[in-house]
Formats: C-alpha cells, structure tokens, sequence
C-alpha cells in the first residue's frame, strides 16, 4: 500500500511540473450543457474539460514567450457514441460511421493584452479511424488530434 502512496505522489509531482513547463493558455467551455456530444455524467465532463486544458497548454507551449492562447468551445461532438452506466462508469464506442468527432470553436493570441491572431473552427475528422493517431491511446485522443493539426496548420505554419 505504501508503495502505491510513492507511485501516485511521484506521478503528481511529474504532472505538476509538466504544467509549470507549459505556457497560458484559458479555456472556456460555453454552454456545455448544450453541447452535442460530451460526457453526461459531471465528473466525466469535468475529466474532458481538464484534459483539453492541459492539451491546449502544452501546445500554448510552443508559442513565442509572452503569448497566451484562449479558446472558447462552442460545441464538442466526441468521437464515437456514449452508451450510459456499462458497469461502473459510460463506455465509449467508436464504431468509424456518423460519430466522428467535431469541435466548434473561437480562439485568439494575445500578446502584452493585445489579440495578434484570432478566428473561428470547425474541426471535423471523418476518417478518424482510418488515419494516424499519436494520442490512440489516451483519453479523447481523436480531438486530441484533430488539435494539434489545426493548431500545426493554422498557428505555428502561419508565423
């Protein structure tokens, strides 16, 4: 038991300081409530909700120092379908037919309090199962994804 203790604590001292390394980044989820497809149950939602945010931080991570990225989300459709209360917790099924994930959003790069960059997405990816995924394994790894193309594409090419 005392080993698992140190395991943990090690973890959340490494996951602490990946963050520390990562620059701003605020993320707002706008009317979640009314979002296509998220979680239904709130401590499932809140886990997506953070794992974005720590996403979206470490991509902040790669713009120039003293830039900060915002994102609103508008809505999230996630990839696969939810089926409710399979044992303990929702499982997530992706069958590769009309539930590819799509995500709507606003964002701007601000500098010194001024937006350099802004703009709006709809991310959609509707081979998702058919293309590479570097994050196949995670949690909301396809969004996850389909953030680091636009945010490679839109952002980081354009500078």
């Amino acid at each position: 038991m005392n080993k698992l203790i140190y395991v943990a604590a090690a973890a959340a001292m490494l996951v602490a300081a990946d963050a520390a390394t990562a620059a701003p980044a605020t993320v707002n989820f706008v009317a979640v409530d009314k979002m296509s497809d998220v979680p239904h149950s709130l401590r499932d939602r809140e886990d997506m909700e953070f794992l974005f945010r720590e996403h979206l931080s470490k991509l902040a991570g790669k713009l120039p120092d003293g830039q900060v990225l915002k994102v609103d989300f508008l809505d999230i459709d996630l990839a696969g379908e939810e089926f409710p209360r399979v044992a303990i917790r929702d499982v997530r099924v992706m069958k590769g037919q009309a539930d590819w994930p799509r995500l709507h959003f606003r964002y701007s790069i601000e500098q010194d309090g001024r937006v350099i960059s802004s703009g709006e997405r709809k991310l959609a990816n509707m081979a998702y199962l058919m293309t590479r995924n570097r994050y196949e394994r995670d949690m909301y790894g396809h969004e996850k994804q389909m953030l680091d193309d636009w945010f490679n594409k839109d952002i980081l090419h354009r500078r």
